[in-house]
């Protein structure tokens, strides 16, 4: 069974940083392209990074700078370092496949508050 657990949302001030994860258990992460997602307050969801099996990365041009992925194949694990933060970057965060996310596979979730 596929199941993504996203973690590490929080409350951070303009400027601060914060670090979320999910953890994919099931066949979903091996050998695919993860990514990271976000959904803000009346808005769509949209991808803001990717990250090959071996590694490779590409950002939306809204965090790129600012945002790090990156990935722990043997703890089937992907992380999202989250630097200069701004108040636009509140949205809950999301993991899934990418660039086409598996639909009956989202989270619940983790939420960043960025909020001085």
């Amino acid at each position: 069974q596929v199941q993504l657990v996203e973690s590490g949302g929080g409350l951070v001030q303009p400027g601060g940083s914060l670090s979320i994860s999910c953890a994919a258990s099931g066949s979903i992460f091996r050998f695919n392209i993860m990514g990271w997602y976000r959904q803000a307050p009346g808005k769509e969801r949209e991808l803001v990074a990717r990250i090959t099996f071996g590694g490779s990365t590409d950002y939306a041009d809204s965090v790129k700078g600012r945002f790090t992925i990156s990935r722990d194949n043997a703890k089937n694990t992907v992380y999202l370092q989250m630097n200069s933060l701004k108040t636009e970057d509140t949205a809950v965060y999301y993991c899934n496949l990418a660039p086409t996310p598996r639909m009956d596979v989202w989270g619940k979730g983790t939420l960043v508050t960025v909020s001085s």
